[in-house]
């Protein structure tokens, strides 16, 4: 008796602790999917700086952001969506399936849940941070460490390259993402959207990369950015190579809407139509179809007119 007074007790408790406001569970889902996609990510980041490459390589950050892609969608797909990225949660404003009044919000959420990550992955690996930096966090030179956590460029690439960068990339994420979920296309099981859409993250990472670390999200950047601003990097994350902040900022927004248009114009626009709901005997239906009772009365082959 008293064991099912305790777990009446719990459900009693979790049933006032639920929050009733829909906007809100979907910002704590966003909030929590980009924690988890960030931790994975910037966590690999730092092994493979801090170890000069001894423990992980290239590859191995691509892995590990392309796995926390698929983890957080899994966690919070069935919350808010999953989207992870403002310039998801933009494109699918522009399609119609999410109200443009939860733009910002979910996009704030988003860089809230890649700031708090970042800072995990700070203390986690704040030893050995210090003792790669020589206790002095920079942005350039030999021991930087600001690019564990945000994206910079090459030092040879313009700002109009690593734009276009930026641009292509995301717009070749939301091309390939989109068809997954339109029923009028060829929609993949819900149950696989994730590893999916995390393979076709990870071909963009390890293809488009070199220009500048293929942000691809605005919040995998702006978030840990703003954290290396207020952790002890300073100003520099923001003036450093030519002010390049903005460029993950402001182009995989204009990549994601670009993707977008190409996908609704050389592809959504011209699939057919949903079949309607058929009802009835389909025999009689097929029977009485102009088209049938064509082929049935008339000659068995025809010629096609020239």
């Amino acid at each position: 008796m008293k064991e099912n007074n305790q777990m009446t007790k719990v459900k009693k408790t979790m049933v006032k602790m639920k929050i009733r406001n829909e906007l809100a569970r979907q910002c704590m889902g966003e909030i929590i999917g980009t924690f988890v996609l960030l931790l994975f990510g910037c966590a690999a980041g730092a092994q493979i700086k801090t170890s000069n490459e001894t423990k992980g390589q290239f590859l191995s950050a691509n892995l590990a952001f392309s796995i926390g892609v698929m983890s957080a969608m899994y966690l919070s797909i069935g919350v808010s969506g999953a989207h992870l990225n403002p310039a998801v949660s933009l494109s699918f404003c522009i399609l119609g399936d999410l109200p443009w009044y939860k733009l910002l919000p979910y996009s704030l959420s988003q860089i809230l849940g890649a700031y708090l990550a970042s800072g995990l992955v700070y203390f986690v690996y704040y030893d050995a941070i210090m003792e790669y930096s020589g206790g002095v966090l920079t942005v350039t030179g030999p021991n930087e460490t600001a690019s564990i956590f945000a994206t910079y460029p090459t030092e040879f690439v313009s700002i109009q390259s690593s734009f276009l960068d930026q641009v292509v990339g995301t717009a070749m994420l939301l091309l390939c993402i989109l068809p997954l979920n339109d029923k009028r296309n060829w929609p993949a099981p819900s149950a696989l959207l994730p590893p999916i859409v995390a393979a076709v993250v990870l071909g963009i990472s390890v293809s488009m990369s070199a220009n500048c670390g293929a942000a691809i999200n605005p919040a995998r950047d702006l978030g840990p950015r703003l954290f290396t601003f207020t952790a002890g990097w300073g100003v520099e994350v923001f003036t450093s190579y030519n002010y390049f902040f903005w460029v993950p900022l402001v182009a995989p927004m204009v990549g994601g809407v670009v993707g977008t248009l190409l996908y609704l114009v050389f592809i959504q626009w011209h699939l057919p139509d949903e079949p309607e709901e058929v009802t009835g005997n389909p025999e009689d239906m097929e029977k009485n179809d102009p088209k049938y009772k064509e082929a049935m009365e008339g000659p068995i082959f025809k010629v096609a007119a020239l």
